[in-house]
């Protein structure tokens, strides 16, 4: 035990997407040393804490095995009293049908400080999600929130006289909820609404009557589940907008719940409602998931790639006092500018020592990187790959001496090999090098686990290569892994990528007409747009 004081926050995650955490607990997410969660908690959220934060997942789902509350008490006190600050993180409102009582009563016997953080339940924000008042001056003066995990303890005489019901954990017991409801007195013809998966990407909502209701669940899994019953559900089809579907149906899936909440003013963005792993390098600018988010996207994070420095820096710093020595520099890659330019400033010298060699660079994104050092290209193909570089160089390469810095395995044989035919005396030397991290990270993984992923983008071989040697950490085999991806697009940034995809899964179902991150995003908003 150290010196240090612990404390334990218990916090409400809201009722499922991360947009709907309150800041105070994104700020102790952020600060969080233990983090103890439950299964219903926004994998996104995972996301939040610091890299070295210990993630104890102790989810309670019925049927499965899971930790029990006297081990999560444990877990608490434990980490408490060894001075971290502990985030317990509970679905929706942590003293709504939480338990939060019997840790609260842990923590305090063992002398350890804890604070409660508020969230939104999902009793409340179930129903406006669906566009679903709870209250009406006319058809709803009350309204009761109540659990139906155990049926027959409830006073249902009393339950039936109230204008709205909202239920939770009542979707295995929804047959006797309507029998007992009918049978005190409630109408076979009042509303019912059942919202699944509330707040989440995977949201659906089911709307009929109690004497109907069944015909159109019968066999469907209804957890988790909001149920409201109540003449207020009728309203709802006057609070949605025009342009919006009801989706009154047992297959339609509502929008995301950012583009919800804004859809009662507006059209849903092209990629509301898709959940998108977004495959990348470790530290790598989250420009690409900014612009998915933007296109109403909800976005989890893998890194597949670990750059840093090559095994030697000998190469490079022969090739770098020597550049006077060569006519052009070819840089293909971000990493490979910003390794370069870093050796370049190392060894006492600027971009002056790039007088008289010409520059040529693959893509936009390159051509964005070199001009942050101040210097314009002098070639950038047509298309952004490097056979276009091959094809369209704009002078004769006979005994032109290029200097190439590249990664250190696994680069690109294919220029060097096209170019070494064209007269060229290719120099490469390494720059920097990629390997696959050790682990994946904690949200992606549960998305993939729970197959809550509806497309995974590829923006280079490598992260294909990587996506499936993580992958592998959870399924034994690759016929386990194409499992995983049974029903999920793969999305690549074009050629190259693709015929990695077509050699490792099989298959590429959107590729990008631009090869760049905004081709992709514009390639992901017609497939979404088409399917």
């Amino acid at each position: 035990m150290t010196n240090e004081r612990g404390k334990v926050y218990l916090v409400g995650a809201g009722p499922g997407d991360a947009a709907y955490l309150t800041v105070k607990a994104y700020n102790l997410l952020a600060a969080a040393q233990v983090l103890v969660y439950d299964a219903l908690v926004d994998a996104q959220l995972l996301q939040c804490v610091p890299d070295n934060c210990l993630k104890l997942d102790v989810g309670k789902r019925g049927g499965k095995p899971s930790t029990t509350q006297a081990e999560i008490n444990k877990l608490l006190v434990k980490h408490c009293l060894q001075g971290k600050q502990v985030v317990r993180l509970k679905s929706g409102d942590p003293l709504i049908f939480g338990r939060c009582t019997w840790e609260i009563e842990a923590l305090k016997a063992s002398g350890c400080d804890f604070e409660l953080i508020p969230g939104i339940s999902s009793a409340l924000a179930a129903p406006l999600l669906a566009g679903i008042p709870l209250t009406d001056p006319v058809l709803s003066r009350t309204f009761a929130v109540l659990t139906a995990h155990q049926p027959e303890v409830l006073d249902w005489e009393a339950l039936s006289r109230l204008d709205t019901l909202v239920i939770l954990m009542g979707g295995q017991h929804l047959p006797e909820i309507i029998h007992q409801l009918v049978q005190h007195g409630r109408s076979h013809l009042i509303p019912i609404a059942i919202i699944r998966w509330a707040g989440t990407p995977a949201q659906q909502i089911w709307i009929g009557q109690l004497g109907n209701i069944l015909e159109q669940t019968t066999e469907l899994s209804l957890s988790p589940a909001v149920i409201v019953i109540g003449e207020v559900v009728g309203l709802r089809k006057y609070l949605q907008p025009e342009k919006i579907d009801c989706q009154d149906s047992t297959t339609a899936k509502t929008p995301s719940p950012p583009a919800m909440s804004s859809n009662f003013s507006q059209s849903p963005l092209p990629l509301t409602g898709k959940t998108i792993l977004v495959t990348r390098s470790v530290g790598q600018s989250s420009q690409f998931s900014d612009r998915l988010i933007a296109s109403g996207a909800t976005v989890i994070e893998m890194p597949t790639l670990e750059i840093g420095p090559p095994s030697s820096w000998e190469d490079l710093d022969h090739a770098i006092a020597h550049l006077s020595d060569f006519h052009w520099l070819i840089l293909t890659s971000t990493n490979g500018i910003d390794y370069f330019f870093e050796r370049l400033m190392a060894q006492g010298k600027d971009i002056r020592a790039l007088a008289g060699v010409k520059i040529a660079v693959v893509g936009e994104k390159t051509a964005y990187s070199l001009k942050q050092h101040c210097l314009q290209p002098d070639f950038i193909p047509p298309n952004f790959v490097a056979d276009s570089l091959v094809e369209n160089f704009p002078e004769k390469l006979d005994g032109k001496k290029v200097l190439f810095p590249r990664v250190e395995s696994g680069g690109r044989e294919v220029l060097v090999k096209e170019l070494t035919l064209k007269g060229a005396k290719i120099i490469e030397v390494a720059a920097y090098q990629s390997c696959c991290p050790s682990s994946i990270a904690p949200a992606a993984k549960l998305a993939l686990q729970n197959r809550k992923i509806d497309v995974i983008t590829f923006a280079s071989s490598k992260t294909v290569q990587f996506f499936c040697q993580l992958t592998n950490n959870i399924f034994s085999n690759n016929s386990n892994v194409s499992q995983l991806l049974e029903g999920v697009c793969i999305a690549s940034i074009g050629p190259q990528t693709s015929k990695t995809c077509h050699a490792l899964f099989g298959r590429v179902d959107v590729e990008a007409q631009e090869y760049t991150l905004d081709g992709l995003t514009q390639a992901l908003i017609t497939w979404a747009t088409n399917s």
